[in-house]
């Protein structure tokens, strides 16, 4: 059955939302909270109470796509929300146990879908019990009522390697890159075997820590579009990447929160840009005029 929808006042007052508003609202039958922590910090074994899993390691990424953390098609995403009880009324916020790192991907997700109710809790669960917030023992599943989630996919919102070679040749398009910096410039390995190290002729660097404060919070608003601005210039369309297109979500965020509104997120990543290819690879600092090319397929 279908929850109420709640009051306008109640629905996320934008991308991110403190502890204090969550806590206000904890609870409420129209209100699905979703822990989509990955890697070590899945299954800590404590959870914000009531958090339901948004399984980016699971059900969540389409494990037949040659890159991990693939966006699954609508049909799929839209009956693992259903399975998970969102309603198309509901109001959502994400939180991840690192903090802010991998709750943007599910609400960049959430967005591709058509679904605007959604926010990130800033800071994520350190940030929930730093405030004294309580917690309770992670459940195994969700097992409450199904809901009506619809999906309503909107172009753009994730992109392949065509649109981001497109974009690497637009002077009005910046390409940014949440990889460290070492990463980037191909000094430190890759996470994943196999794969080139480098970054794609063209991209500049914004490694997505560097738009977070102390505690994991996300900076302010003016500081955000400064750290842009920095990288990109005036260039008002923004393209992400990261390893697994996962932290390239946190910079869709930062970018949204500091007013950007041409955003994309390249879903493959360095995951497949970054495989033997005829994909161009770059090497050294972007900028520096020490750069090698790569074009090879080994």
């Amino acid at each position: 059955m279908t929850t109420p929808a709640p009051a306008t006042a109640d629905f996320p007052p934008g991308p991110l939302v403190g502890a204090d508003w969550l806590a206000e609202r904890l609870g409420a039958p129209w209100l699905v909270v979703f822990d989509a922590s990955v890697g070590a910090h899945r299954g800590a074994g404590h959870r914000i109470p009531g958090a339901r899993p948004f399984d980016l390691d699971g059900e969540l990424s389409d494990h037949a796509a040659p890159a991990p953390h693939t966006m699954p098609g609508a049909a799929e995403f839209a009956e693992a929300m259903r399975a998970l009880g969102v309603d198309d009324t509901s109001a959502v916020v994400v939180y991840d146990g690192a903090g802010i790192y991998s709750s943007a991907r599910a609400w960049w997700m959430l967005r591709a879908m058509g679904f605007d109710r959604a926010a990130v809790l800033d800071g994520g669960l350190p940030a929930w019990t730093a405030a004294g917030r309580p917690v309770e023992p992670t459940a195994p599943a969700y097992e409450g009522p199904r809901g009506s989630f619809t999906a309503r996919p909107r172009a753009g919102l994730l992109v392949d390697a065509a649109a981001v070679t497109a974009a690497l040749a637009d002077p009005a398009a910046a390409v940014l890159d949440a990889r460290t910096r070492e990463r980037f410039a191909g000094t430190a390995p890759e996470l994943r075997p196999g794969l080139r190290g480098g970054h794609m002729p063209g991209a500049l660097n914004l490694p997505f820590g560097e738009l977070q404060q102390d505690g994991g919070l996300m900076r302010p608003a003016g500081e955000l579009r400064q750290a842009f601005e920095a990288v990109a210039g005036d260039r008002e369309r923004l393209y992400f990447s990261c390893g697994s297109g996962v932290t390239a979500c946190v910079l869709a965020l930062g970018a949204d929160l500091a007013g950007y509104g041409e955003l994309a997120v390249y879903d493959g990543s360095w995951s497949e840009w970054g495989k033997p290819s005829a994909l161009p690879v770059a090497t050294g600092e972007a900028g520096s005029g020490r750069r090698a090319y790569d074009q090879n397929s080994s």
